[in-house]
């Protein structure tokens, strides 16, 4: 008698082992869950919370594959406090004016 073949168990993390794969803030996670960026979370209990494994590793592999780039860093000049100093020709160090 052969039994159909069943789907492999899918093994679930909890947030510590997922806080060691992916280093980002709980809060970044929730927001990126929330928009559809980053595997959902579900309940296995009322109290316990999970990621499925293989959907976390799909993922990251997804983000190895195509990476983001980098963002621009901000334009210091525009800051209102400690504003950026220039040298002037004379090699003294003067306020820069925005």
């Amino acid at each position: 008698m052969a039994q159909a073949a069943s789907p492999p168990l899918k093994r679930t993390i909890k947030k510590p082992e997922l806080r060691q794969m992916v280093p980002l803030a709980d809060s970044t996670i929730w927001e990126m869950e929330q928009k559809g960026q980053f595997p959902r979370r579900f309940l296995l209990t009322p109290r316990c919370v999970v990621w499925d494994l293989a959907e976390i590793e799909a993922w990251l592999k997804l983000r190895r594959d195509r990476p983001i780039p980098r963002a621009a860093g901000p334009d210091v000049r525009l800051r209102r406090s400690r504003p950026v100093r220039r040298e002037d020709r004379s090699g003294g160090a003067t306020a820069s004016t925005p």
